[in-house]
């Protein structure tokens, strides 16, 4: 091992002489494109459980308690109750979980209650904890789910965020969207997305104010995102009767994106 000792040297020496020897010309110009490209930031993002696990193997037992999580006023975080009985949403710490009414019938109307404790456990829970955000308007006229996903990203990009994410996000304003509850049947093992869907309260909300909590990423599909999109989003009513899975989505002219700070 001792031969190769001096060729090491010899090899670091020669490149730290290379540096020194470089023109005042090269070095403002490697400085210049260091500070055009500055590097993108990340946000730290944890998920427990992942879809395809789910979807493929039926295990929807609990992959985190709740209760670990609380006390932590800059949460944001979405996912589903353990055993599929539910939708989690938190928004700056603040439990939201939309579980279907008790009786069948209610349920059927689509009626869905809201509980705001932490005392929950979860099979898919996806996290970040941010401390601030920054708004930016979206671009006039309707966004489809789509057009929303791709001004996303771009957005992402031009704010100093990698546009792969992944990333939570919030959207806020006039939004008409498809959205269920999940409440799966008790020893079911035969998962779709559509079962998901139907399983228990779904419907459509015509033009309501909304805040929505999504997470973005182009490598999470079929983890935390299904394999279709790159995006992951729950929505809570400004009246706060309705917190649930967002299926699709029209933001309408007014609302606002908030990307972490």
């Amino acid at each position: 091992m001792r031969l190769f000792t001096p060729l090491i040297l010899s090899c670091t020496i020669v490149a730290c002489s290379d540096v020194e020897k470089q023109s005042p010309q090269h070095a403002a110009a490697d400085a210049a494109v260091t500070e055009a490209t500055p590097e993108l930031r990340s946000v730290m993002v944890q998920h427990f459980g992942a879809l395809r696990i789910m979807m493929h193997q039926g295990d929807i037992s609990a992959k985190v308690d709740m209760r670990d999580l609380a006390d932590r006023p800059n949460l944001y975080a979405l996912g589903a109750v353990a055993q599929l009985k539910g939708e989690i949403l938190v928004l700056g710490g603040k439990a939201f979980i939309a579980k279907p009414v008790p009786t069948r019938r209610e349920a059927m109307d689509g009626q869905v209650s809201l509980d705001t404790t932490m005392q929950h456990e979860a099979a898919l829970l996806v996290t970040a904890e941010v401390a601030e955000w920054k708004s930016y308007p979206l671009p006039d006229g309707d966004l489809t789910k789509d057009e929303l996903q791709t001004f996303i990203a771009t957005q992402a990009e031009v704010h100093g965020l990698d546009p792969s994410g992944p990333f939570p996000f919030m959207i806020k304003g006039m939004t008409s969207f498809d959205w269920h509850v999940i409440d799966w049947p008790e020893g079911d093992r035969e998962h779709s997305h559509e079962k998901h869907v139907t399983s228990g309260p779904h419907g459509h909300q015509d033009s309501t104010e909304v805040q929505i909590l999504g997470f973005y990423s182009d490598h999470h599909h079929a983890v935390f995102t299904h394999h279709s999109t790159n995006l992951h989003m729950h929505v809570l009513t400004d009246d706060r009767t309705l917190a649930a899975h967002v299926d699709d989505l029209v933001v309408h002219r007014g609302a606002e994106l908030f990307l972490p700070e």
